[in-house]
């Protein structure tokens, strides 16, 4: 696996709990919805199919980490910014 070309974006975590078991599935809910786009998420030379709770939370994101967010496939662009949106929303936690 390896950081996808083109479409990435680092972000930073920024809800208290980091990339827990609700954030998680969040952004899998989020990501398994881009019908034609595969989704990487890395952190610290690690890599996560966006599509993988289990995944995203073994890469142990926790609040201040940044995490770089590729995508490819149909509108990358737009589907990389929804993904970038929701974690810089903090997942809609508090």
């Amino acid at each position: 696996m390896q950081v996808l070309s083109g479409h990435s974006k680092d972000v930073i975590i920024v809800n208290k709990r980091g990339l827990h078991a609700r954030a998680s599935a969040k952004f899998v809910t989020t990501a398994a919805a881009m019908n034609g786009c595969k989704v990487i998420v890395a952190k610290d030379g690690n890599e996560a199919l966006g599509a993988s709770i289990l995944g995203l939370m073994m890469l142990g994101a926790a609040k201040g980490d940044t995490v770089t967010v590729s995508v490819e496939g149909e509108s990358a662009p737009e589907r990389l910014a929804e993904l970038v949106a929701l974690v810089e929303a903090g997942f809609g936690e508090d």
